[in-house]
């Protein structure tokens, strides 16, 4: 922890502490008053906060000033129980458009690109960002928002589109309509900036060859601005973070110990700077690590790795802890298979199964597929599955973010 971030820290406390009412009780039932942290060490006292808390403070629990300084708010879906509502100071939305902008530049894109956005708009944080960095980067937004791809198609070609924002399902739903119309060389994008989901190495591939561009991963959760907060940069060699607007640590997401720079861990997020709804330690549930060398780009923002999955992402089946980025770094050495695959866990005649549908691709016709990809998953991960290839384009593709694990078991 640098001294000026351990300086912003300490005033995030003080206002937390004296204003927001969610964070002051935390505060006290670790025995915590803001003047209790003196030093970086003494910052590790601060106890976690994780979502299921911040869903308790449903509506407003997590304003830290007056209402009347809030300009928008926004939400997370509330799929999987009671949304969380995190609201925005003009300053907040500023900080967040600084930050895309940045994302926008890292990743070699100009105010003279065409940016056609079609993640979603609305409380979904992504398309509003995707927009105001591009506004104050300077460039020209297409605010298209998800699906309606026959009408995407016709904008990315009327207005010679080069930058296609998305999640990777989309982005492979064009990549894949586009080959299927033969209008390639009526495509004039250059790159995409593709978040909100993990993307493995076989979708990435099918995206670029597809649309012939240049792909950058960026990051971010609704909880913390949104996405914008990270982007890898032309040497893809992890994504750099604002750490003049966060601090980053890396923790086992089990026992809570902060781990050491360069090991995988729960990645956990302090807000230096928001005024609407910081955080102090949020558990964000990705997995990755803080990346200890320097970028050959020469910049000096830090790095993080790729997000390889979420600890709510994992499935046990048969006593073993299974993730999906396991899955496709599984199928990425494995030729005949395309990207697409779907996990399906069941429980019959007393134990569960699970079976791997997986796509293949155009024109494979190896006999030993099946075999080899359930020797590769019982070499790696360590039990015996089902292998059910099909063929290509069988399995569903998304305009939002595609479903890779079906968990038929009885909870």
């Amino acid at each position: 922890m640098r001294a000026d971030q351990f300086s912003g820290i300490k005033a995030l406390l003080e206002r937390v502490f004296a204003n927001s009412p969610f964070y002051r009780r935390k505060f006290q039932e670790a025995g915590l008053t803001a003047d209790s942290i003196k030093s970086p060490e003494d910052f590790l006292k601060i106890p976690y906060s994780d979502k299921e808390e911040l869903r308790l403070a449903y509506p407003l629990g997590l304003l830290s000033v007056h209402q009347d300084e809030i300009v928008r708010i926004h939400s997370s879906s509330g799929t999987t129980g009671m949304p969380v509502i995190i609201p925005y100071t003009r300053r907040d939305v500023e900080d967040w458009a600084e930050m895309f902008a940045r994302c926008y530049e890292i990743a070699g894109i100009t105010r003279s690109d065409v940016i056609q956005i079609t993640p979603g708009y609305g409380l979904w944080t992504a398309g509003i960002g995707f927009q105001a960095g591009a506004e104050k980067l300077g460039a020209m937004a297409v605010p298209m928002g998800p699906g309606n791809t026959e009408k995407q198609l016709q904008m990315m070609m009327d207005l010679k589109s080069t930058v296609l924002c998305a999640t990777s399902s989309y982005a492979l739903l064009i990549a894949e309509e586009v080959e299927k119309r033969g209008i390639k060389d009526r495509i004039h994008l250059k790159k995409g900036i593709i978040g909100s989901e993990r993307w493995g190495d076989l979708m990435g591939k099918r995206i670029r060859d597809g649309l012939d561009i240049e792909l950058f991963d960026i990051y971010g959760l609704t909880e913390i601005y949104g996405p914008g907060i990270a982007i890898d940069c032309e040497h893809h060699k992890g994504m750099h973070y604002f750490d003049d607007f966060l601090y980053f640590e890396i923790i086992d997401s089990e026992t809570g110990e902060v781990l050491p720079d360069g090991e995988f861990g729960e990645l956990v997020v302090t807000t230096l700077r928001k005024e609407g709804a910081p955080l102090v330690r949020y558990r964000t549930h990705d997995l990755t690590r803080i990346i200890p060398e320097k970028c050959p780009c020469g910049r000096s923002y830090p790095m993080i790795d790729r997000i390889i999955g979420r600890t709510d992402d994992m499935v046990k089946v048969k006593g073993v802890n299974i993730y999906p980025g396991q899955v496709d770094s599984i199928l990425k050495d494995i030729p005949g298979v395309s990207s697409e695959y779907q996990i399906v866990i069941d429980h019959q005649d007393g134990k569960d199964t699970l079976t791997l549908r997986v796509e293949k691709e155009p024109g494979c016709c190896r006999p030993d597929l099946e075999s080899v990809i359930m020797d590769c998953f019982k070499k790696k991960v360590g039990i015996r599955i089902n292998v059910e290839p099909v063929e290509f384009g069988l399995l569903p593709r998304s305009e939002k973010k595609s479903k890779r694990v079906l968990d038929y078991r009885v909870k």
